[in-house]
């Protein structure tokens, strides 16, 4: 049985990685969101052109469906990186921002 997945985990697996490939030096927080944004715009491009129908279903073709995985890991990797470079716990921040969110929009 493997263990429960944590973004700290995460985290340390992949500065190991990048260590290991000599890749600090590239990982600076410039980089990282310049990385991240290619990565975020490559998760555009499959849904572009797509109806709000279409969108709504694009899991339910395989092919599809592995690449929008994979470029949601991209990003989630670079956002991860730039969070460890930077010293941001990002699940504190997300508590945060909807913490205020929900003070500043408060349901009707």
């Amino acid at each position: 049985m493997t263990e429960p997945l944590d973004v700290a985990k995460l985290q340390r697996r992949l500065a190991e990685f990048a260590a290991a490939r000599d890749w600090q030096p590239y990982h600076t927080p410039k980089n990282l969101v310049a990385a991240l944004s290619v990565e975020a715009s490559e998760l555009v491009e499959i849904f572009q052109w797509l109806t709000p129908e279409e969108s709504a279903s694009v899991m339910d073709d395989p092919a599809t469906a592995h690449r929008v995985t994979d470029e949601v890991a991209d990003v989630l990797a670079y956002l991860l990186q730039l969070c460890e470079v930077l010293g941001i716990d990002p699940l504190a921040a997300l508590e945060a921002k909807i913490d205020r969110n929900e003070r500043r929009f408060p349901a009707p």
